[in-house]
């Protein structure tokens, strides 16, 4: 649904500066068209209510596409490089998650917390190029870890750097068809526009007493156990839920 919404605000915005152009010569400059149409679909896009994570894509797109026709390349260069971005960026050509990567800083934050947790068992719900996956595997080699990631490359990524790590499993498909129960810490860094869904099928599925943790993104209306801010460049917020409150099953919308 949001690859289709950004095609409609990408070419809806297009017609429009187009048809500027051709309505009203000379009160518009064709120079400025590229920019005209960057902010036209930067603004569809929120009248569409896309994520704001879009915002950048909409407003540097159409200008990239045409500093790209400049530099008159062969055609397999151009299919070369959208192949590579839908391997990287699958989950946002999928509609909703983009690719982020965590810093080492929530890896050593998530080590301290299955610590104290007394965790036997962690999942990392779209572990990227296993930036949390291996570091934590490698520190603790008692915690069985899954790291699931269905983009092609990063998923491979993943896969060499946990190939010599015994305890960690790198698994593709959707975490949206993975029962969470079986675990007693999981961890994930995705997007609001998944977060009201994912509460749902974690008062569904995981054990009470067991702990999610959200890197940024927090669960709309669910009661913290504890907010965690973090010392890396991009001041991380790590928020965490118990759960097991009846409050949490609650703000998901299931039955106490």
């Amino acid at each position: 649904m949001q690859l289709l919404k950004a095609a409609l605000s990408q070419l809806l915005a297009l017609a429009g500066v187009w048809l500027a152009l051709r309505g009203w010569p000379g009160v518009f400059d064709p120079r400025w068209a590229p920019l005209l149409q960057a902010a036209g679909a930067a603004l569809l896009s929120r009248l569409l209510r896309q994520p704001l994570w879009w915002l950048p894509i909409h407003l540097s797109f159409f200008p990239a596409v045409l500093f790209a026709i400049s530099l008159q390349l062969p055609a397999w260069a151009y299919l070369g490089a959208g192949l590579l971005m839908a391997l990287v960026f699958w989950g946002t050509v999928g509609g909703d998650v983009p690719l982020f990567l965590s810093s080492p800083a929530v890896a050593a934050a998530l080590q301290q917390i299955a610590v104290q947790e007394r965790a036997e068992s962690f999942i990392d719900l779209g572990a990227g190029v296993a930036s949390v996956a291996a570091p934590l595997a490698a520190a603790m080699p008692d915690l069985q870890i899954t790291a699931l990631e269905r983009a092609p490359l990063p998923y491979l990524l993943a896969r060499w750097r946990c190939r010599n790590l015994t305890n960690a499993v790198v698994a593709g498909g959707s975490f949206w068809d993975c029962d969470l129960g079986r675990f007693d810490l999981v961890f994930a860094f995705l997007s609001p526009a998944v977060m009201p869904r994912l509460g749902r099928k974690l008062a569904r599925e995981m054990r009470a007493g067991s702990l999610f943790v959200s890197s940024s993104f927090p669960l709309p209306g669910w009661p913290l156990s504890a907010e965690i801010r973090l010392a890396d460049r991009r001041g991380t917020r790590l928020y965490c839920y118990r759960i097991g409150d009846q409050r949490c099953q609650a703000n998901a919308g299931l039955p106490g």
